[in-house]
């Protein structure tokens, strides 16, 4: 009984933090990967063939190794355009991303998606999947940190701050480190690039719990 406890304990807490960290480094990492790419002169839409290519190999084994422990609905023509809706606005978000990099850096454009929480809890409420009750601590908590998230990717964005390390001769600044940085025009077109990013993952994360409840769902029950 305990040993069942501790693996629901894993399963159902541990698990998902431990997913959501390792995908913002791999985040972190593909954002500056395709900075690098793109100060050698790559386009985006070249980076993004090769993601989607890369992703491709990497998930077509999946179903079958996978673990699936309920029968998928069939398919007809709603599951289908509501695929292909949820496939758009991604698509949509990660054009919009690397826009918003090419414009800035990807410091900045992780430190923007700490306005997805915020826009995620703002379309639960439009949607009716959250309850706005201002008696309830949750909602509270929930509506302090978007506003404090909105306000401090409005100052992260709107400015950028003098430089911490001067170069001490003008020969450095024709090197790629300093080509990272970008124009005050530029960072704030990025910042909004990567904010309108964060507001399509939003409403992407809304249309998945729409189309694949089962996979949001917990599909074990809780030990006694």
């Amino acid at each position: 009984m305990a040993t069942d406890r501790r693996y629901y304990y894993c399963y159902s807490d541990v698990l998902p933090i431990v997913t959501l960290v390792a995908m913002e480094c791999v985040n972190v990492g593909l954002n500056t990967l395709y900075k690098a790419a793109t100060l050698q002169g790559m386009s985006y839409h070249v980076f993004m063939v090769y993601c989607y290519a890369v992703a491709a190999l990497i998930l077509l084994p999946a179903p079958f190794f996978s673990y699936r422990s309920s029968v998928l609905p069939p398919v007809n023509f709603s599951i289908v355009s509501k695929t292909f809706l949820l496939a758009i606005i991604g698509f949509m978000s990660q054009i919009l991303g690397y826009a918003g990099i090419m414009y800035s850096s990807p410091t900045l454009s992780s430190a923007i998606s700490n306005l997805l929480p915020g826009f995620t809890f703002i379309l639960a409420v439009i949607f009716r999947m959250e309850t706005l009750s201002f008696s309830n601590k949750g909602t509270r908590a929930k509506f302090l940190g978007t506003i404090v998230s909105i306000t401090g990717a409005f100052v992260v964005t709107l400015y950028k701050g003098p430089e911490v390390i001067q170069n001490l001769s003008s020969s450095h600044s024709h090197s790629p480190s300093a080509s990272l940085g970008s124009t005050q025009d530029n960072w704030a077109i990025g910042g909004l690039l990567c904010t309108s990013q964060n507001v399509l993952v939003a409403l992407w994360f809304i249309v998945q719990v729409q189309l694949h409840p089962l996979v949001i769902s917990r599909n074990r029950a809780r030990p006694n």
